[in-house]
């Protein structure tokens, strides 16, 4: 995108990064052909789900290189801590799981390493840039991506049809269209502000322009209330205060609930949405459609992304290239997406176009005659690829979530979440020994 600001720096800034090859002390061992001293193994670590599944595929067509599983919490839910305990004690698997908005920070503290060297040009080609954009950092690829989730609007069809509504364009549309929810259908609301979704308002603030974080050589920049995050909470702020939506955690039982009575008719959500949709509301089916994210701004074509994954070779790997094997294998052969799916419904919009095939195929007719993995194929294209994450964002967002819940209890206001995130993750950078420069109203 034009105006991108300068990744040089990103994960150099007050550290050295080892690169493969160069850390634990000893040189990669290559996988072992066949006939010699038996495959060489390595240590998967993952939440994701249908990994069991992936590992087990893989083990049963190569020869030369096998992977021992664990399955592991969530990231936020466990995995990550007990990744970097492991990392700290220096015994991390070969290869682990990590979200976009945690790769930054995994790779300043030397878990996640630099794997340019080790990646093949045909996965490279085959890999959506704007997803290979968000694993690398000063030009080095620090995990390979193997989902990408652009934001879209899920609403319930039949009751947009029975009001006579219109899918929104425009989030000045979508304000208007709430308060007609709300004054048409009583109880209900056009959607829930999420209080637990920082990624999700991050996802607004990408779109409507915002840069929470840059680099300039050896200095981050935060600046997490500029202008346009401030025009995405002023938004979202009114419509609270308006009663236009409803304000409280989708992470409980209360949203499912309101998604599951109608209450909610739309969900604002990543591409993966849709098979948490099928699982969680089978009664639903024909009932949604998915269209595209509302605009800031008519015909900008921009969007941000709500969740995806990636895989990286930790600094304690003995066999890196063994690791690259298979997370090769897994983020871009069929054979993978198969067993992945078998372990269940799964909507999520792979990154290498021969995938989003094998998940088409692989999708219960629930949304009709509508062809969603279209609608993903385009709106992935408009991810901005200039976002950059922040090195602490796990404590970053919790500071967020706790403030947006006072801001919809009435206490606050959203813009005075985000402030209280900044000023909660300048600290925690600087005693990464970074050099910080704080901006933002």
């Amino acid at each position: 995108m034009s105006g991108a600001p300068s990744r040089r720096g990103v994960l150099a800034a007050g550290l050295a990064l080892p690169a493969i090859g160069a850390f634990a002390g000893c040189a990669p061992d290559r996988p072992r052909p066949s006939g010699g001293r038996g495959p060489t193994r390595i240590t998967f670590w993952s939440a994701i789900r249908g990994s069991q599944e992936v590992v087990d595929a893989f083990n049963a067509t190569h020869d030369t290189v096998q992977v021992d599983f664990e399955q592991i919490p969530a990231g936020t839910q466990g995995g990550y801590a007990k990744l970097s305990n492991a990392a700290r004690a220096g015994n991390a698997p070969d290869v682990a799981t990590l979200e976009y908005p945690q790769l930054p920070g995994f790779a300043i503290d030397g878990v996640a390493t630099d794997l340019t060297g080790l990646v093949s040009d045909r996965t490279r080609d085959v890999l959506l840039p704007q997803a290979l954009e968000r694993a690398t950092f000063d030009g080095r690829i620090y995990a390979l991506p193997l989902d990408i989730e652009p934001m879209v609007m899920h609403y319930r069809r039949d009751l947009f049809d029975e009001h006579g509504f219109e899918a929104p364009r425009t989030w000045e549309d979508f304000a208007d269209l709430g308060r007609a929810v709300r004054d048409r259908i009583p109880g209900s609301r056009i959607t829930v502000f999420p209080t637990d979704g920082g990624t999700q308002f991050a996802s607004y603030a990408c779109q409507a322009g915002a840069q929470w974080f840059a680099t300039e050589g050896d200095t981050w920049t935060v600046a997490m209330t500029d202008a346009p995050t401030r025009r995405v909470a002023e938004y979202w702020q009114e419509l609270i205060d308006d009663d236009v939506v409803f304000a409280n955690s989708v992470g409980g039982p209360q949203y499912p609930a309101q998604v599951g009575d109608g209450t909610v008719l739309v969900r604002l959500s990543g591409a993966w949405d849709a098979g948490a949709q099928m699982s969680s509301h089978p009664g639903q089916k024909g009932l949604w459609t998915v269209a595209p994210l509302p605009e800031w701004e008519p015909g900008a074509g921009v969007l941000g992304d709500h969740g995806g994954s990636t895989f990286t070779v930790t600094a304690d790997s003995r066999h890196p290239e063994a690791a690259m094997e298979f997370i090769e294998w897994q983020v871009s052969h069929p054979d993978a997406m198969r067993a992945r799916l078998s372990a269940g419904t799964s909507s999520a919009f792979p990154v290498v176009d021969e995938l989003v095939e094998v998940a088409r195929e692989a999708l219960p007719d629930y949304y009709g005659d509508q062809d969603i993995y279209a609608l993903f194929a385009e709106e992935a294209l408009k991810v901005r690829d200039d976002w950059v994450w922040g090195p602490r964002m796990t404590s970053t967002l919790n500071l967020m979530h706790d403030n947006f819940a006072r801001a919809g209890a009435g206490r606050g206001t959203l813009l005075d979440a985000v402030r209280a995130a900044q000023d909660g993750t300048t600290p925690d950078l600087k005693a990464l020994g970074l050099s910080i420069s704080e901006q933002g109203g």
